[in-house]
């Protein structure tokens, strides 16, 4: 009996990846998506069939919303049982963004959802766009024992694989934009790609069928802590009208000023109903809030650790969560489990 032939969706939304660069001006807009195709002609030799979906215009990363990101999911539901696995041309900006809403909205997913891009247009001399999207191609083809080698949401940039909700932009200028603080690659490509199996969640939901949660409530805001922040400011964003949950940034393992006012403030906004989560301004490690007394005030008033989670998978987690419960005691709960691999919790 023939062997059926891998099937791989490719899904662009836009990005530098699809621009092409204007001679006179410098400035880059985008061209047709077949293009793309046709400036990568190594990727017929994979032997693949091949399939394509695009955005009916492309979408500057800026310019993403929540909107984008159910467009993406209803795509990848409606066509989940015809390919193999899918790789998402995205924009930079906001990948990691997108990247941790989708391993929110896609539960139980079994097959690779590659989201990759590049830092130059794909027609251009130096482009890293086709390394990006040639290996973003065979890690979405790849199985082991029959099953997808990587069934997660993720980022490939630069030679790297990442769990998409461990994902930050950590440059605009160089080809590795990408950086994964708490949690090591996924896969490296040198000559061969190198997976790390010890990492990779394989089992996560085995066996069952693939559920979209795809009413995200945005009513959530960050209030990055700083020396001197202003106690009447951190009232004013407590007390936004139909704010349901705040993303509080803190100092090194989830410190904040521990003066009267300022607690006072918080406490009024837990009491209030609101969802307050603590969120290290660090760029790795986790929060501890018992570890000083400083954290230890924000805990014994009812905030949230958010343990060692990105900012990003924070705001797109709130989202979901909030979006699925009314009761703020369970989206305190939820966002304290490990979802999608997004967490490291060590209790």
């Amino acid at each position: 009996m023939k062997k059926k032939p891998i099937s791989i969706l490719i899904i662009y939304t836009g990005g530098t990846i699809g621009m092409i660069q204007d001679p006179l001006t410098g400035s880059y807009s985008p061209f047709n998506f077949q293009n793309i195709i046709d400036e990568v002609p190594e990727i017929k030799r994979f032997g693949y069939n091949f399939s394509s979906v695009e955005f009916d215009t492309p979408v500057d990363s800026s310019n993403i919303t929540p909107a984008s990101w159910i467009k993406l999911a209803e795509i990848i539901k409606e066509n989940y049982k015809l390919y193999d696995g899918f790789v998402i041309l995205h924009g930079t900006d906001t990948m990691a963004f997108t990247a941790s809403a989708l391993s929110f909205m896609l539960e139980n997913l079994s097959k690779p959802v590659i989201l990759t891009g590049s830092q130059l247009p794909i027609n251009m001399l130096r482009t890293d766009g086709k390394e990006n999207l040639i290996s973003s191609i065979e890690i979405a083809a790849a199985k082991i024992n029959g099953k997808a080698a990587v069934p997660e949401v993720c980022i490939y940039f630069e030679f790297k694989l990442y769990r998409g909700n461990r994902t930050k932009k950590r440059s605009a200028e160089n080809f590795n934009a990408f950086e994964s603080p708490n949690l090591s690659p996924l896969a490296e490509a040198g000559i061969h790609i190198s997976y790390n199996h010890s990492v990779i969640k394989r089992k996560f939901n085995p066996g069952k069928e693939l559920k979209l949660n795809l009413v995200p409530d945005t009513n959530i805001t960050i209030l990055k802590i700083f020396p001197g922040i202003h106690p009447e400011i951190v009232r004013a964003v407590i007390n936004i009208p139909g704010l349901r949950a705040v993303i509080l940034e803190t100092y090194g393992s989830g410190n904040a000023p521990d003066d009267g006012k300022f607690i006072e403030i918080i406490a009024d906004g837990i009491e209030n109903g609101l969802v307050i989560v603590n969120v290290t301004q660090c760029s790795s490690g986790s929060v501890e809030m018992e570890r000083y007394s400083t954290g230890n005030s924000l805990k014994e008033i009812g905030v949230v650790s958010g343990y060692d989670i990105t900012t990003e998978a924070a705001v797109t987690k709130l989202m979901i969560l909030l979006g699925m419960y009314k009761d703020k005691d369970k989206v305190k709960k939820y966002f304290q489990k490990d979802l999608a691999g997004e967490i490291s919790v060590h209790f």
